[in-house]
Formats: C-alpha cells, sequence, structure tokens
C-alpha cells in the first residue's frame, strides 16, 4: 500500500463495512485506524489492484507481548470489492501477509470477524484458522446520560439566543 492508496482503501472500506450490515466492524472502521496502521505497520498493509484501481486490501500488525517470547501477526482488516469475489484476491492478499508475518517471525496469526458473516468464517477455515472463540461485544447507549441530556438542552438554549 502506498500513500496515494489510503483513499481508496478507506472509500472501499465505508462500502464493506456498513453499519446496517456489520454493526461491530462500522463502528472500528475510520480513517483515524487506516492511518494509524499505515503509519505504523506499513509494510503489513497491503492493497490488491486491477485494471489501475483498489479491489482489495489486507491490513494487519505484528503483535509482541511483553513477558512472551512469541509475535502474533494479526489480519485486522481484509476487504475485496464484491465484484471479484471469487477471483482469489482475498486468498492472494492472505498468503502474502501470512509470508510478511512469518518473515516478522511472527508464530501464530489471528483473525476476527462477526460470528454471523458465514462467508469470512468458512474463508478462514479454508485458510486453515481453526479454534474458533466466541466474544461477546456489548455496547450502551449513552442518549440518556444525564450529561447528555443537559448537553442538549443547552444547545436548544443557545439555538434560541
Amino acid at each position: 500500500m502506498t500513500l496515494a492508496d489510503l483513499s481508496a482503501v478507506f472509500e472501499l472500506g465505508q462500502q464493506l463495512f456498513t453499519a446496517e450490515e456489520w454493526p461491530t466492524l462500522y463502528r472500528g472502521w475510520d480513517e483515524h485506524e487506516l492511518l494509524a496502521l499505515f503509519h505504523s505497520e506499513g509494510e503489513t498493509c497491503l492493497v490488491a489492484e486491477a485494471e489501475g484501481r483498489v479491489v482489495g486490501f489486507a491490513l494487519g500488525r505484528v503483535m509482541e507481548k511483553p513477558r512472551n517470547a512469541w509475535r502474533y501477526g494479526w489480519l485486522l482488516w481484509l476487504g475485496v470489492r464484491p465484484e471479484f469475489h471469487r477471483g482469489r484476491v482475498a486468498t492472494r492478499l492472505l498468503r502474502r501477509l501470512t509470508e510478511l508475518f512469518v518473515a516478522r517471525e511472527a508464530r501464530i496469526m489471528l483473525v476476527d470477524t462477526d460470528e454471523q458473516n458465514r462467508h469470512a468464517v468458512a474463508f478462514f477455515k479454508r485458510q486453515g484458522f481453526g479454534q474458533a472463540v466466541r466474544h461477546v461485544y456489548l455496547s450502551r447507549n449513552l442518549d440518556d446520560h444525564p450529561r447528555n441530556i443537559e448537553r442538549r438542552f443547552e444547545d436548544t438554549d443557545a439555538e434560541d439566543d
């Protein structure tokens, strides 16, 4: 991935990780996440191109835990334009990212996705991932928090002035 690819990767992610279809992924996908990964882990940020445009991306990170000799390669984001599904774009991106992780001495590769994303789960299983662990994701709406109610009231008063 190059600096020139960032805009296309962000826009593709916006199309793929929508609030309606994948609310958990949508919450994590933003320009700050993409820029931080590119800045700190540029070597493991990959794009796939066809006819001069970005058709897929894989964004990863190598993690080292304190007091742990093992390094982990973590595939954080994988996205491919729908018209390129079944074109082995995701497989090629994953293979290249795996090679980069191995070169950086990662011993385990991690990936996570929404458990309802059957296509992604099946894809990762075909690629040799296993040991799925259920993870509970909780959210809390803060619209009715007293400070937010107060803020809305203050904003209304300011508009009336």
